[in-house]
């Protein structure tokens, strides 16, 4: 996509609220941090917006996308909470969690934004940021990844900057954000089922819950499949160079991605080292994942070698993001 857009960059304030939300009431796009990673806002009940949204990011339409909102009364307004989806958003709400359910009858929200689903995914961000823009909007707010589609999410306002200069209105920079990951995404439409591992645990969400999580059946299995929610395409958040997962020693060529002590076999012949947690953190890890990820690619690396990342906590979505990263394309 090629744009004469001149991209404004301002620090988070007040003012740059009031210029986010008055580029959103015009049907512009706007970067902003969220507490999992940047996202790319748009008017969530402007077509004309959304549509110009998915252009610059090269995402499919068939990807439908998170709306943002302030509050649980604006969350009610667009969709629909039974019983159980509303212990999750008064439990976790603000936070990292996107929760799927039924569009009320006369839902705001686009179409386009919600792929032509009867569901929409609805999230409060707790990031101060994000939160006095869609205070100062009024309204919902779609915003994926502030990123072209499929490549390492953002997690600085320089990486929006690198990705969408040119294709987008406004960039506020809130500095680094805090979780490093997007959120966890729950479908409460039959059975809670947790579509996409995020910045809050399976198992907080299965505590409140009192009974465990579903998967689905199926993802979707390539770029061309509907995915039920965000970021389940089979490749997505890939850098340009090839990924190799569960590495126990490192190739010539290749950059590593570590976690805790790293000390493979071919150490010595990394182009590249960046541990993710020397400690073994897993919430370290995350914050770290996609700009580390960043980093070494920037470096050209052959590819880069991943050391084993453990499954729980966070470390599910660590691993899901870098499974999808590793998907051959």
């Amino acid at each position: 996509m090629k744009t004469s857009l001149e991209t404004l960059i301002l620090p988070a304030g007040h003012a740059a609220a009031e210029a986010a939300a008055w580029r959103l009431a015009a049907g512009g796009l706007v970067a902003f941090p969220t507490e999992t990673v940047y996202g790319l806002g748009a008017d969530a009940g402007n077509a004309a917006a959304i549509a110009h949204l998915y252009a610059a990011k090269g995402r499919p339409a068939f990807n439908p996308l998170i709306a943002h909102v302030a509050d649980l009364a604006a969350a009610q307004a667009i969709g629909r909470f039974d019983a159980r989806a509303l212990r999750l958003a008064e439990a976790f709400w603000p936070g990292p969690l996107t929760l799927v359910v039924p569009k009320t009858d006369g839902c705001p929200v686009a179409d386009l934004a919600t792929a032509g689903l009867d569901t929409v995914a609805i999230r409060i961000p707790a990031h101060p940021v994000a939160q006095a823009i869609v205070r100062a909007f009024g309204r919902a707010v779609v915003a994926p990844s502030a990123n072209i589609s499929g490549h390492v999410s953002p997690t600085l306002a320089a990486h929006v900057e690198s990705d969408l200069a040119g294709r987008i209105d406004l960039i506020v920079d809130g500095g680094p954000v805090e979780v490093g990951v997007e959120s966890t995404i729950v479908g409460c439409l039959n059975a809670p089922m947790l579509l996409r591992p995020g910045g809050l645990s399976r198992e907080r969400i299965e505590a409140v819950l009192g009974l465990p999580l579903l998967r689905p059946q199926a993802e979707a299995e390539s770029d061309d499949s509907q995915p039920l929610a965000p970021g389940m395409l089979a490749s997505h958040y890939a850098p340009r160079a090839s990924v190799r997962l569960d590495a126990r020693d490192v190739a010539p060529g290749e950059a590593l991605l570590a976690f805790g002590p790293a000390r493979l076999p071919g150490l010595d012949a990394a182009s590249a080292v960046m541990n993710l947690s020397p400690g073994g953190d897993l919430d370290e890890a995350a914050a770290n994942l996609f700009g580390y990820l960043r980093a070494l690619d920037a470096k050209g690396p052959r590819a880069i070698a991943v050391m084993t990342i453990p499954e729980q906590d966070l470390g599910e979505a660590i691993n899901d993001r870098l499974r999808r990263a590793a998907v051959a394309r």
